[in-house]
């Protein structure tokens, strides 16, 4: 595990408070976890969600394709 020394503002340790207080957390580094944890699923690669791959697949299935050997020679763009 890594450990961290972070300085944080009035407004941040109040936030990390009361997610501290919210879950009953022992410790700060537990209420960290969740906040990042959160923003990693909002934030990071929301395209790969569950959803997002099932409407792929859903369009996969139902797509027409043209297969493309040269993606540049076939729209001009060499």
């Amino acid at each position: 595990m890594v450990k961290n020394i972070i300085e944080l503002g009035e407004e941040e340790n109040r936030v990390i408070n009361i997610v501290k207080a919210k879950y009953g957390f022992k410790d700060k580094s537990q209420a960290l976890r969740v906040i990042i944890k959160h923003y990693g699923e909002s934030e990071l690669e929301p395209q790969l969600r569950p959803e997002f791959i099932a409407e792929i697949e859903e369009t996969v299935k139902k797509g027409k394709f043209v297969k493309v050997d040269d993606f540049e020679a076939e729209y001009g763009l060499k």
